[in-house]
């Protein structure tokens, strides 16, 4: 008992950041007691809207007769285009190419016709299939391979990266070799499904409640189609029940279809869709392909490397440039290639348009990245391990991006080291090498790979970030930020960076939710950047107050400034010490401003697209997994047996929520690249539309035996917040390493001889199809 009162002392006096607190909302969860939006008590008068969509996915739209929706039990009006008072537009891009409702053009199957509200949404629900449309159809182009048959039409420009003379570097390379990988989507599966609730003020005031990762954008294109200004409207979201990418701009169509009801009828309006409208209508993880031709050595050096990434970027741009942008940045994961060329490819096609998701593009570079380092291995007849090794970043000469961006903070090779020490790989791949020529059905693999991502918004006016923060005279303090809190642990970050610099416990920082009247202008919280940008715009606001109230005690005691601390449970000034709330209440009678805004933008960077050059990202996150895996070579199922994990936090802000942020996102991409498969029929009808088609992971499917660690007395070089680094996304690609092991198993069955050529999502079937062809080629 005494020891764990002394490590409850040491916690007190070392502050809040750093230690191991739970997610503010945790026993919320568990009990049942978080509010989400459909959690919230009904507002009088309240209505219910829903989605009427088109039933092809190509084609033009000739008639479309409401009668028999008007004319359904309950229902209180139907909305189409022609009631839109501002612009039919909610793209997130110049091009303005996604309108709320398709007025002519059909451009993918579940696209919005008509918006129906009626009294209960159960009415709403059944009356929106009542529509008769009369439709001019076409033949959808559906994947890659048919949109590039036609000609290739692109949703928005492409983007280049080139260092070096790649033609003269392939010609010259000791070896050669072409190759094709495809890399498969993914669905968001938020458990809260896209959800909107707009409440009509006086006057063209509106309060929108919605599940969304980017408050501001839907405050602007709520305003858009309202036709007002951004004034009048107010966008507040305290919680979402997750978000991965899937509502930085996907929540845009539901928010304002609600508020646009809400204007006309003057009455509250809610708009919820069913699990299977949800996944139909909004874009998932981009799936892909690349084309790559590799110059290497005997050594396993790669020379050169040519690349084309190409994306099912949907029916329109959305955030396909971005994204496709952003796997080219990371085509290069943790390695060096001194020649290269990268081009993205992103093709329009009759799909649901594609977004954002946890990695934003990168997660899919890097899978290519590790298919080049394996394709040199099997071709070299050299252990994947020792190739990644000698292709790593270095120092001069080897430490330029290919989109010429210096590695000023290498770390990888350090991190594979310390997670090939600490798992014992050698050992048990030799184990698993001799275990598996003794085994003619069941194969182990093992793979180690390693993790480099860039960390900031290549949208360079996306960096920045505001606060608000108020402290009573009682002592305690409310907070408030442009982050959004999605089950990921900002909220509770950031309150740790406040009762950290006020010297305060938790209990005094209330934690409120993000809303566009308190922080204007917020950036969306994406790009693993949350704790980065809203940390340090909340310790800013906490400073200027910090600074009024050290010129008060130092006039009020008669005490030196720099005399003056703010220490974890009291203030010290000069010889004296009283506690903060002592301190606040008497600066309140001075009349201290107690309130303060507070501001952050990342410096360093910047980007040029048109040149490619730059300098895009503020540092890199680092990390390394080690996968053991076993397949049955008759089925093609397979079991993750082991999963190690030595991952970079740099000073972790709060080691409890970065874990949790690790083996999740570490899930979330074992699922991407193993069970979780989009299908869509010849038709545009996508097939995966449930959780009854749609396989995520679930408890059964975690490795049986899950080490995560973070890498220790590894601070942030840069002077980001308490020097951290960003944990959301990176983990996930950590995930690749399952990809590995399983080729890896496969790859045994030839002898590891030849290259299994594993795409993704290496479902069972996938892995039972490879092991026949690598055995077949080796002539067994």
């Amino acid at each position: 008992m005494a020891d764990a009162r002394r490590k409850l002392d040491i916690v007190a006096e070392t502050g809040p950041v750093g230690s191991a607190r739970p997610h503010d909302s945790a026993s919320k969860h568990v009990a049942g007691e978080a509010l989400y939006i459909d959690d919230i008590a009904a507002p009088e008068g309240l209505l219910h809207a829903y989605l009427g969509t088109s039933s092809i996915a190509h084609g033009k739209l000739i008639s479309l007769d409401l009668k028999a929706v008007r004319a359904a039990p309950g229902v209180v009006a139907v909305l189409t285009a022609a009631e839109i008072p501002g612009v039919n537009d909610i793209s997130s891009t110049h091009l303005h190419d996604e309108p709320v409702f398709a007025t002519e053009a059909i451009l993918f199957h579940g696209q919005p016709l008509f918006a129906v509200v009626a009294e209960t949404r159960e009415q709403a629900r059944h009356a929106a299939v009542l529509a008769k449309a009369e439709y001019a159809e076409e033949v959808p182009l559906i994947d890659i391979a048919a949109a590039r048959k036609t000609g290739g039409q692109l949703v928005t420009a492409p983007l280049k990266l080139e260092r070096g003379d790649v033609a003269a570097a392939l010609v010259e390379s000791p070896r050669r070799l072409k190759g094709s990988m495809a890399i498969g989507g993914q669905e968001h599966f938020y458990l809260e499904s896209q959800i909107a609730l707009a409440i009509p003020g006086e006057d063209e005031d509106m309060h929108v409640l919605v599940s969304t990762q980017h408050p501001s954008e839907v405050q602007h294109m709520v305003s858009a189609v309202l036709g007002t200004g951004s004034h009048a409207l107010t966008v507040e979201v305290r919680r979402m029940g997750g978000g991965f990418g899937g509502k930085e701009t996907q929540a845009n169509l539901f928010a304002c279809v609600a508020a646009l009801c809400a204007h006309k009828l003057k009455r509250p309006v809610k708009l919820r869709p069913d699990r299977d409208d949800d996944m139909a209508i909004t874009g998932k993880r981009h799936d892909f392909v690349c084309d790559y031709e590799i110059g290497f050595d005997d050594d396993g050096r790669i020379h050169a490397l040519d690349a084309v990434y190409a994306a099912r970027c949907g029916w329109n741009a959305d955030l396909s440039g971005p994204v496709t942008d952003r796997a080219l940045f990371h085509m290069d994961n943790c390695y060096f290639y001194p020649a290269v060329r990268a081009r993205s490819e992103p093709l329009f096609t009759n799909t649901c348009s594609n977004t954002a998701f946890r990695g934003f593009g990168g997660p899919q570079g890097m899978v290519g990245a590790e298919r080049f380092i394996e394709e040199v291995a099997y071709a070299t007849g050299l252990d994947p391990l020792e190739v990644r090794r000698r292709n790593l970043y270095g120092g001069p000469g080897r430490d330029v991006t290919p989109y010429h961006q210096t590695v000023e903070d290498n770390i990888a090779a350090d991190v594979i080291a310390e997670l090939e020490r600490r798992c014992d790989y050698q050992a048990r791949k030799a184990a698993i090498r001799e275990a598996n020529a003794k085994s003619p059905i069941i194969k182990r693999g093992i793979a180690l790979t390693p993790v480099k991502f860039g960390i900031s918004f290549t949208a360079t006016w996306f960096n920045q970030a505001g606060a608000l923060v108020h402290v009573y005279t009682d002592g305690t303090v409310a907070l408030n930020h442009g982050g959004t809190e999605m089950g990921q642990g900002l909220y509770i970050k950031v309150a740790q960076v406040v009762a950290h610099a006020f010297g305060i416990g938790l209990d005094q920082v209330k934690i409120t939710a993000t809303t566009t009247g308190k922080v204007p202008n917020t950036s969306a919280t994406a790009a693993s950047s949350g704790s980065d940008l809203n940390g340090m715009a909340a310790l800013d606001a906490c400073e200027t107050i910090k600074q009024r109230l050290t010129a008060f005690a130092a006039r009020h005691w008669q005490a030196a400034p720099e005399d003056i601390a703010f220490l974890q449970g009291r203030v010290k000034i000069g010889p004296r010490e009283i506690a903060f709330k002592e301190l606040v209440a008497a600066a309140y009678l001075a009349r201290i401003q107690l309130s303060a805004t507070g501001f952050y933008a990342t410096p360093k960077i910047h980007w040029d697209r048109k040149a490619g050059r730059g300098h895009p990202f503020y540092y890199f996150a680092y990390g390394a997994a080690a996968a053991e895996v076993a397949i049955d070579t008759l089925t093609g199922e397979y079991k993750f047996e082991r999963v190690d994990i030595l991952h970079d936090c740099g000073q972790s802000l709060n080691p409890a929520i970065d874990k949790g942020q690790i083996e999740g996102g570490f899930v979330q991409g074992m699922g991407w690249l193993t069970t979780e498969e989009l299908v869509w029929d010849r038709k545009g009808r996508l097939w995966t539309h449930a959780p009854s088609t749609y396989k995520i992971p679930v408890a059964s499917d975690r490795p049986r035996i899950f080490n995560v660690h973070l890498l220790e007395n590894a601070p942030n070089r840069e002077p980001t917040i308490h020097r951290s680094k960003a944990v959301g996304e990176p983990p996930l690609m950590l995930a690749i390493s399952v990809l590995h092991a399983l080729s890896d198993a496969v790859a045994s069955v030839g002898d590891y001889r030849i290259c299994p050529r594993l795409d993704a999502p290496a479902t069972p079937e996938r892995v039972l199809d490879a092991v026949e062809r690598v055995r077949a080629e080796a002539g067994r």
